[in-house]
């Protein structure tokens, strides 16, 4: 079996899907993207593309190595992003080439369920609690939400009260059975955290996110140090190497996305590193359907596992949504707050091809946001 072809597409609201097709009619998919540089990823995938055309896409490990280390400059997010997806596909191919699930042959299921949360918005603490509640009454136990908009350099006293308001807000509709997340996106400086996450503690979030930019790992240590609240960090972390420092800083939970950091076949090892350290899993996932099963994959054979992302439903996708691209969403089925683990080959999902060939013939050039200080000055996204 050779590789014969290998297409991408870009569909909305942000996202890059890659099909590979071999000669034995198997195709696998995969989705390597790095938002608001799609188009940037897409090249990348086309370079990459001409070491992998002709070749057996059984050899999934070698094509990594290959993939990864066979050019003299290496790493960063756009060429682990290309490397994810095509890691992904070649995943897919295999396990339909074997008739089993792709967490089958990370060596079996360890879990019969995986947890997940959504991501709840608003400003306000009242429109923070009208979306929790959407979300309880979705059958959701855990939710995730920003920590904060646009923050000053140092936070006034106003901003970090917003900030226990909003967070107070979710706590009283969520009660003590369920979970929240926090999510700083790296907009607080270690000043501000080392203010904010004490007066937090007493709503108990389960976990804070990039509470630094990764840039600022080295002072990693004196947040876990300072926050009574769990740490989290990794979405914008590409490779095993980049997760040793935070891991050595002490840590408790690990967010690689498997669309960013190297696809299924690092995403593992990454899982592995941290269990040595007594770390968890949670991956990032705000993408789209093959993203999240890829991530699903993992999370049924890694045992230490915590909790899954997933973007259905949410307000990135206006216009377009996650579930559009399958022929069949149930293996996305919520139930009681958990997707219950699916067995069919490969990621275990059908895209809908033609689904995706509609929406790949008015490509996207979505961009974050520049957000900018009172001042003029640049201001963290």
């Amino acid at each position: 079996m050779k590789i014969a072809r290998i297409e991408t597409f870009l569909v909305p609201p942000r996202w890059l899907f890659c099909r590979v097709e071999t000669d034995t009619g198997l195709v696998g998919w995969g989705e390597p993207v790095v938002e608001g540089r799609a188009e940037v990823v897409r090249t990348a995938v086309e370079v990459l593309a001409e070491y992998l055309l002709g070749e057996d896409p059984l050899r999934v490990e070698q094509h990594w190595q290959v993939l990864t280390k066979g050019g003299f400059y290496r790493g960063g997010p756009v060429l682990s992003s290309a490397v994810a997806g095509l890691d992904q596909a070649l995943w897919d191919i295999a396990g339909q080439a074997y008739g089993v699930p792709v967490h089958a042959l990370l060596g079996g299921p360890v879990r019969d369920r995986v947890r997940i949360y959504s991501w709840v918005g608003g400003d306000e603490p009242g429109e923070i609690a009208d979306a929790a509640a959407a979300q309880v009454a979705a059958g959701l136990t855990g939710l995730k939400m920003n920590a904060s908009g646009q923050l000053s350099p140092i936070p006034t006293p106003a901003e970090i009260d917003a900030v226990v308001a909003r967070v107070a807000a979710a706590r009283a509709v969520l009660g003590d059975e369920r979970d929240i997340a926090l999510d700083f996106h790296g907009r607080a400086g270690l000043a501000a955290v080392r203010r904010i996450l004490p007066e937090l503690a007493p709503l108990r979030p389960f976990f804070v996110e990039e509470p630094l930019l990764p840039d600022q790992a080295h002072h990693l240590r004196d947040v876990v140090t300072c926050s009574p609240v769990p740490v989290a960090t990794g979405e914008r972390l590409y490779g095993r190497s980049e997760f040793l420092a935070p891991l050595q800083a002490g840590v408790s939970v690990v967010q690689p996305d498997l669309s960013h950091a190297g696809g299924i076949s690092e995403v593992r090892r990454i899982a592995a590193l941290a269990e040595t350290y007594g770390a968890l899993l949670a991956p990032h996932c705000p993408l789209g359907p093959i993203a999240l099963a890829a991530s699903l994959q993992v999370a049924f054979a890694t045992p230490n596992f915590l909790i899954q992302e997933q973007s259905i439903g949410i307000h990135y996708h206006a216009g377009s949504e996650l579930l559009d691209y399958l022929v069949d969403p149930e293996p996305f089925r919520f139930v009681d707050g958990h997707i219950l683990r699916f067995d069919r080959p490969g990621l275990g999902i059908t895209i809908d091809e033609a689904a995706v060939r509609r929406a790949g013939q008015s490509p996207h050039a979505w961009r974050n946001p520049v957000w900018r200080h009172p001042d003029g000055s640049f201001a963290e996204w």
